[in-house]
């Protein structure tokens, strides 16, 4: 599914009229101007699944931000939006294929971060919980009680309960799930999974950090069935080679100069991979 069609940045001529027309003189920065033009960056022509590809400050997630804002895309995590953030997205202009559903959205690597940290915070408060669920449990497992009345009903559950089952189990069942059986990696694709929904759009930035290799495959296989069966569409900043080799993906190479359309197997980033594995092929052959 496509609900964007096209999308066009600002020339580099059109952004020195509007800088030397700009009275702020005390800026030393026209952030996010000067960013994409530099090189000749100035259309997307979108797929359902799009990639920014590029190293550190060719402007991919510069791009994906000033997308997200045009679009009117949920945010998260707060971004880098400068005095002329608002300027330079109302230079830019947006075709769309279909409506944009609500609900779509852009997931940065800060939301993932903060994510984590929240399940951190809540494997916290599970831990300080334990320990007081430890206690009751010895105390229950040793305790000497007679039932007097009604009232103490209740408690003398907690005791059979307590008596009845290992520590272990005990502790499982008054705590619920516990979060912790999660690690960072998995916590951050299963942020992905419970987020991504049928029929949306989605910006994703470097979606790839916290993820080993094996879930980043995962993921590329994930966004590619989101894409094609879930009426999903997708543009990606990334450096990743799995999520670069996803089939029909289409790829633009932010280190270019200018910016032009590549397979994933001609970026530089993969080429370097590529060629590491092959002068160390011989540490892989079996004897």
């Amino acid at each position: 599914m496509l609900y964007l069609d096209s999308f066009v940045f600002p020339d580099a001529e059109r952004e020195t009229s509007y800088i030397m027309a700009e009275k702020r003189t005390c800026y030393t920065s026209f952030y996010p101007f000067k960013i994409l033009s530099r090189r000749q960056f100035s259309r997307i022509d979108f797929e359902p699944v799009t990639i920014l590809y590029g190293g550190n400050g060719t402007g991919k997630s510069t791009a994906l931000h000033v997308i997200a804002e045009k679009a009117g895309l949920l945010w998260e995590a707060p971004y880098n939006r400068t005095s002329f953030f608002e300027d330079y997205v109302s230079m830019c202009r947006m075709e769309l294929r279909n409506h944009i559903p609500q609900g779509s959205c852009i997931i940065t690597s800060d939301d993932v971060f903060d994510h984590m940290l929240s399940l951190r915070e809540l494997n916290e408060g599970i831990d300080r919980k334990r320990t007081d669920v430890f206690d009751e449990y010895l105390e229950n497992k040793r305790a000497r009680f007679q039932l007097s009345s009604m009232e103490d009903y209740d408690q003398l559950k907690k005791i059979v309960r307590a008596r009845k089952k290992t520590q272990s189990k005990y502790v499982k069942e008054e705590l619920g799930m516990n979060v912790r059986t999660f690690s960072n990696g998995e916590s951050a694709f299963r942020y992905f999974t419970n987020k991504i929904t049928e029929d949306r759009l989605y910006l994703l930035d470097e979606p790839e950090n916290s993820l080993s290799p094996e879930r980043q495959m995962e993921l590329c296989q994930f966004i590619a069935d989101s894409a094609r069966f879930m009426g999903c569409q997708f543009v990606i900043s990334t450096h990743s080679p799995f999520l670069l080799s996803m089939r029909g993906a289409k790829i633009y190479d932010l280190d270019s100069d200018p910016v032009d359309v590549r397979r994933w197997t001609e970026l530089k980033n993969v080429r370097t991979y590529y060629e590491f594995f092959k002068a160390h092929e011989h540490a892989f052959e079996t004897e």
